[in-house]
């Protein structure tokens, strides 16, 4: 029962860092109150999930460039102009603000099509992840 407590907040965290929606905080908070789960391993698997789906994203960014004058491409070239105007205009501390519902996915998507350093884009973007969820813990044992 641990495990698939434990894979169900990675795969929930997962999502949650990708375009789909998901709530990871909320399984977090489940599964400490169960008291079967220690809070430190909770944050360290909702970090690696929430990380490696924001990896995702910086991975179809970086690729799904080449297909920006297709009809189905999902933003029009003034958008993707824009966005890009952005990121470089606030820079890689940008991807501080990766953890934060709706604006932290696409910048994690345009460090891809940017084609931001992966190790930099790694070491930015799982500190801000993992800071998210440690703060989101400190306030599950507060409550619980």
């Amino acid at each position: 029962m641990l495990i698939s407590g434990y894979f169900g907040l990675f795969v929930a965290s997962f999502l949650a860092a990708t375009l789909l929606p998901a709530a990871s905080e909320l399984g977090l908070a489940g599964l400490y109150a169960s008291q079967q789960y220690g809070i430190i391993s909770l944050v360290l698997i909702a970090s690696l999930g929430n990380t490696l789906g924001s990896i995702s994203n910086w991975v179809i960014g970086r690729f799904i460039v080449r297909f920006k004058d297709r009809k189905w491409f999902p933003a029009s070239p003034a958008q993707l102009e824009a966005a890009q105007h952005r990121y470089e205009k606030y820079g890689y501390w940008s991807l501080l603000l990766s953890w934060m519902p709706i604006i932290g996915d696409p910048i994690t998507l345009i460090a891809g099509v940017l084609r931001e350093p992966f190790w930099r884009f790694v070491l930015i973007v799982g500190f801000a992840k993992t800071m998210r969820y440690v703060v989101w813990a400190f306030f599950i044992m507060q409550i619980v």
